[in-house]
């Protein structure tokens, strides 16, 4: 019980410094905006390796993060194929084929009103439909190899970045827009200069919102057929050998790797967005 008891007083007082920290005079600045998460990640991974070793949790149920850290540099030869097959060929090349194809679909709703009363709600429908009934079906259709993972990536976030990219072409108001006519702009130079640049905040945050659709569609789809490797594969086959601690270490690469792909895509919305509101500090 000592563990467990251990755990408890870093937990309380690994609490308290995060409280002094986030609501000291320096709240505000960089160091402190890092050092709050960075802290309390550390506290939970100390706190769970204590009270699991502290209450002899079985490995099948909870493994310890030590075990967990060990499994992962011992099989990292593994879990980097999976990543391969998971991450770089499923769920990259749907997400560019998804959101670029979805990009260009927005321009023609904009363009065309028909479409936007026509194709927006049939994409609200599909958008609804469960993953693991979509999944099976196009598994059966493009193979069990990547090319299926990516055609469900290319249906989990094609309508979310429809969706929001449609929303951002009609952020501008009706004053910029009567501007644009006088001086004499159509329709293409004003997509262009004036509103997809004020689109862009709503197109970042499709392209966000789908690089966590990504990696979850293509790990699902996994999970119906594939190859002898990938994270999903080696998920579901772990599981039924009960070796908890190789999920754990798929699931940190899962999360490394999408982590990772969204901080990417924020870097480059800031560059771009810059003169956003919600860019500036």
């Amino acid at each position: 019980m000592m563990l467990v008891v251990l755990a408890l007083l870093i937990w309380m007082s690994m609490w308290v410094l995060n409280v002094r920290l986030a609501t000291g005079e320096n709240a505000n600045t960089r160091t402190i905006g890092l050092s709050v998460p960075a802290i309390f990640g550390l506290t939970i991974l100390v706190v769970w390796e204590l009270l699991v070793r502290g209450l002899d949790v079985p490995l099948v149920i909870l493994p310890a993060p030590s075990h967990v850290l060990a499994t992962f540099f011992s099989e990292l030869p593994t879990l980097w194929l999976d990543l391969q097959q998971t991450f770089l060929k499923g769920a990259l090349s749907g997400y560019i084929i998804g959101c670029g194809a979805a990009f260009l679909t927005a321009i023609l709703v904009d363009r065309y009103d028909f479409l936007k009363r026509g194709l927006l709600p049939v994409g609200n429908f599909v958008a609804a439909l469960p993953i693991v009934g979509t999944a099976p079906i196009l598994v059966m259709w493009f193979g069990f190899d990547w090319q299926s993972k990516a055609a469900v990536v290319v249906v989990m976030v094609f309508f979310p970045m429809l969706v929001n990219t449609v929303a951002g072409l009609q952020e501008t108001t009706a004053m910029q827009r009567d501007l644009m006519r006088t001086y004499g702009a159509g329709y293409w130079p004003s997509l262009t200069k004036l509103r997809l640049p004020a689109a862009m905040p709503f197109i970042f945050n499709g392209l966000k919102i789908s690089t966590t659709l990504a990696l979850i569609g293509a790990i699902v789809a996994e999970f119906f057929g594939s190859p002898t490797m990938g994270m999903g594969f080696r998920i579901s086959t772990s599981v039924g050998q009960l070796a908890l601690d190789m999920v754990w270490a798929e699931i940190v690469v899962a999360a490394l790797a999408g982590s990772a792909f969204y901080g990417v895509v924020a870097l480059v919305e800031k560059s771009v967005t810059f003169w956003h509101p919600s860019q500036r500090k």
